[in-house]
């Protein structure tokens, strides 16, 4: 049941990064949808995970990490729709698992993790697959392609956010409180953006975003939900469910590019997704987590 719960959780992953993609060719606003996805995300919250609100009142509660959380949530919302109409999702989804190589880095500097064998020579063939995921499929595109700056953005922002979710932990804030007061103030600044763009007539509020931001919503909270429930169900395998979440959305995500959206790839970005699922598996596998 736990590995179940982990494909779906990869699932869901991938498949945001599908309703991204998909989102520009059917004239949707990207911040818009994002806007309302928190909504849905904070609902769907609010009513599964019955967070408890008692623990946000204690005097240690990390107001300053929560509230930089829910300013980088949505800022990288908008990186990776980004990323993921000008890289594409293989590698943006790549990139995304990746950031796993950063988080680590700063385990070991502020953290006090250990740094063993294993998980340096994972680190080292992640940051080698970091540059081969970036590199251009085409290297005769024209000069003025940056995919390489919302890939980079994504692989550092996603590793800020595991940073930040760490210290939250620490805190002894529990999840779901910390979620749901991330989801809601994302959520309100995001909307206070809307209605300017609104009010000066750059992006009118429409209904078709609204609907795309709340099924991006929906499956953003269910990868969540399945992520954790994969955790519950294998309280012993933790390794195992982060590997085998991270090398799922990075094998789905390159299986949804090429198929679905027939994404080029070099030599050198499919060298990097290998080695990338090589790393996780060295990351995730090694002693002492």
């Amino acid at each position: 049941m736990g590995l179940a719960f982990v494909a779906a959780a990869a699932a869901f992953s991938v498949l945001v990064s599908i309703v991204l993609k998909w989102m520009p060719r059917r004239g949707i606003d990207a911040a818009q949808a994002i806007t309302w996805n928190y909504l849905s995300a904070g609902a769907l919250s609010l009513l599964l995970l019955d967070p408890p609100f008692d623990a946000l009142r204690a005097p240690d509660t990390p107001w300053a990490a929560l509230l930089l959380l829910a300013i980088v949530l949505p800022s990288l919302f908008l990186v990776l729709a980004a990323s993921v109409r000008r890289a594409g999702i293989v590698r943006t989804d790549a990139a995304q698992r990746l950031s796993l190589l950063l988080s680590l880095l700063a385990a070991f500097t502020f953290l006090g993790e250990s740094a063993g064998v294993q998980k340096l020579a994972g680190l080292a063939l992640g940051l080698i697959a970091v540059a081969a995921i970036v590199a251009r499929p085409d290297p005769q595109a024209a000069r003025g392609d940056a995919a390489w700056l919302p890939l980079l953005t994504v692989w550092v922002g996603f590793a800020l956010v595991d940073v930040v979710l760490k210290l939250i932990a620490r805190a002894g804030t529990p999840f779901a409180a910390s979620l749901l007061v991330a989801f809601t103030f994302a959520f309100l600044g995001m909307l206070a953006l809307q209605v300017v763009r609104h009010a000066r007539g750059r992006a009118p509020l429409r209904w078709k975003n609204l609907v795309a931001g709340l099924a991006l919503g929906a499956l953003n909270f269910g990868n969540i939900v399945c992520y954790v429930r994969a955790h519950r169900a294998l309280p012993d395998s933790p390794a195992v469910v982060f590997a085998s979440m991270n090398i799922g959305v990075v094998v789905l995500g390159t299986l949804a590019g090429v198929a679905l959206f027939g994404e080029p790839t070099s030599r050198w970005n499919r060298l990097g997704i290998a080695l990338a699922i090589l790393a996780i598996a060295l990351i995730a596998l090694a002693p002492g987590k």
